[in-house]
């Protein structure tokens, strides 16, 4: 394989489906309207040839390699492509030589498409960098991750993020009925007969992934033994054999998302939460410990004192988990989730903290009230330390005194809310400072 192209075989047939009905032309291409619809922003630059520095982020099969590949065909500029599976600094330099030549020779620009490039790691990304801020190449990024994870914030900032969005089944048909008709790079050449209802199959299951939709439909064509006058028939059940079920993408910045959406459903739908949870263990394969490891935080967080029962459900489902395994502790964790979705909601621990902390770092040092410090030793007395009452002697087990420094006696870090059981702490808290106000012991 040429480093600096795209691969080109002599013979078409010796490549697969999906590659030999890539678009390489904007019209052919399907799908992402939104970025290279008419007029749009990316694809006024692609036909002006004016392309700058580039991210293509978006889900397996949605089209960010066809994409490239279409600027490549119109582009007057040197077109490399490389891998960030198998590519090395010493590639990339390679890469950047060639353009400063170009460049200073022939005034010749060059773009470097770089497939997968959440695969380079933070080293191999900043020898692009100064080239990138030069203008020696225009760089072309794609990936399946989040950039925003993966990809050095300088080059980011140095590059139009464009994303792209899944592709659906509508699509899916599209690409493979071109594929059909068309006799010189597609399956045209063969006398099939296709039911609609294998189409239909074919496309739901590649869930919104074109290359995986024309792999299968080549598969059926050339598996499937010809009727007595040549037809090659391609029905339901043939379809199935072809494509067995729809691909679930797993990847880190979807277990994030799907994390995310689990927790936020905790704060209000029982049936949302309930969903991502069992969608992410039954369908993604994460591990369930992830989520009751979140279902014990947002017991403090979202729910803490309104219903100090959601952390003793959540803690018994961690134990459930480890002494049963799963699926037998499935019930148990579901039912901690139901839980602590149907509590009462507060999160005056979460900002108690805060505010705790707030203080913390405004102040240089705290020093302990005489009346608190240690008085078991000999001596304690002479130095001060006393004054303490201790509140079990007074009525209602409460008793005026500092119990916080005294540059901060003042300051309120935990303030109950209306919810559930802190109704009850509220009025007390209320009772209590009332009380120290009033200046009553």
């Amino acid at each position: 394989m040429d480093l600096f192209s795209f691969q080109q075989e002599s013979e078409p047939s010796s490549r697969l489906l999906a590659d030999r009905m890539r678009p390489t032309s904007l019209d052919e291409y399907i799908g992402q309207e939104h970025i290279i619809g008419p007029g749009k922003l990316l694809r006024r630059a692609i036909e002006a040839d004016q392309i700058s520095s580039i991210l293509l982020y978006g889900p397996p099969g949605c089209g960010k390699t066809t994409l490239a590949h279409i600027i490549s065909q119109k582009t007057q500029a040197d077109f490399v492509r490389l891998n960030a599976v198998d590519a090395s600094v010493k590639d990339v330099r390679e890469v950047i030589d060639r353009a400063q030549t170009n460049k200073a020779m022939y005034g010749t620009k060059t773009i470097l498409f770089l497939d997968e490039v959440h695969r380079f790691n933070s080293s191999r990304q900043d020898a692009l960098l100064p080239a990138v801020e030069k203008g020696t190449i225009i760089f072309i990024g794609a990936t399946t991750e989040n950039p925003f994870h993966y990809v050095n914030g300088a080059l980011m900032s140095r590059s139009t993020l464009f994303q792209l969005q899944p592709l659906t089944k509508e699509h899916s048909l599209i690409a493979m009925k071109r594929a059909l008709a068309d006799s010189d790079k597609g399956l045209g050449f063969m006398k099939l007969q296709v039911d609609e209802e294998a189409l239909e199959h074919i496309a739901t299951m590649a869930n919104g992934d074109i290359r995986r939709a024309l792999n299968a439909l080549e598969l059926a064509a050339m598996t499937t033994p010809p009727e007595n006058d040549g037809t090659v028939l391609i029905t339901l059940e043939v379809a199935e054999e072809s494509i067995r079920r729809p691909i679930v993408r797993a990847d880190e910045s979807t277990q994030y998302d799907v994390l995310s959406a689990f927790h936020k459903s905790i704060r209000g739908s029982s049936d949302a939460a309930l969903f991502w949870f069992l969608y992410a263990v039954e369908k993604l394969g994460m591990d369930p410990m992830v989520f009751i490891r979140r279902l014990i935080a947002a017991s403090s967080e979202d729910i803490g004192l309104a219903n100090p029962q959601a952390m003793v459900q959540a803690v018994s489902a961690l134990d459930a988990y480890r002494n049963n395994g799963w699926p037998e502790a499935k019930l148990n964790i579901a039912q901690a989730i139901l839980f602590a979705v149907e509590s009462p909601k507060s999160n005056a621990v979460y900002t108690a903290i805060s505010r705790a902390m707030s203080a913390i770092e405004d102040m240089k040092s705290a020093e302990v009230p005489l009346h608190l410090r240690d008085t078991h030793y000999k001596g304690a007395v002479k130095l001060g330390h006393e004054g303490y009452k201790y509140p079990h002697d007074f009525p209602g087990h409460y008793v005026k005194q500092d119990y916080l420094p005294k540059e901060i006696s003042r300051r309120v870090f935990y303030q109950a809310t209306e919810q559930g059981n802190e109704s009850k702490i509220q009025i007390n808290q209320e009772r209590r400072r009332k009380q120290f106000l009033s200046g009553e012991e």
